[in-house]
């Protein structure tokens, strides 16, 4: 006579076969998890430094061409010199950029002679982002 088959024939994955798995798992995300955010964060710093090379620029223009600097920085997108502000990478708000006067040196002491990040964190080489 035949024995009849049991349901349950060893076709699964034993308990610890699972956390072997779920253990090597956990092994490559605690390796990859802190170089993804390091690159986020990388990413981040080319983009706060290319949008303010861009806006600086623009200013820059906009005083070669009208003779003075701008009031606001809305109005270098007013003036077609930006298509708009752009959002600063790290605090992750448009409003947050620190528009800077001229110096009194200058006889103008009014206007955005430079930009600068309103972020208060320091950036991975140990400057302030404000200080770019």
């Amino acid at each position: 006579m035949r024995r009849a088959a049991s349901r349950y024939s060893g076709g699964g994955f034993t308990v610890i076969e699972l956390l072997v798995v779920l253990a090597a798992l956990a092994l490559l995300l605690s390796i990859a998890a802190p170089r993804y955010i390091q690159h986020l964060d990388k990413a981040r710093e080319v983009t706060l430094k290319q949008d303010l090379r861009q806006m600086r620029d623009a200013i820059d223009k906009f005083y070669n061409d009208q003779g003075r600097y701008p009031e606001t920085l809305n109005e270098l997108v007013e003036r077609s010199y930006l298509r708009g502000i752009p959002t600063d990478p790290v605090t992750d708000r448009a409003d947050s950029w620190v528009a800077v006067p001229p110096s009194k040196a200058s006889q103008q002491d009014k206007g955005v002679f430079d930009v600068h990040s309103g972020a208060t964190d320091k950036a991975s080489d140990g400057s302030s982002y404000g200080s770019w």
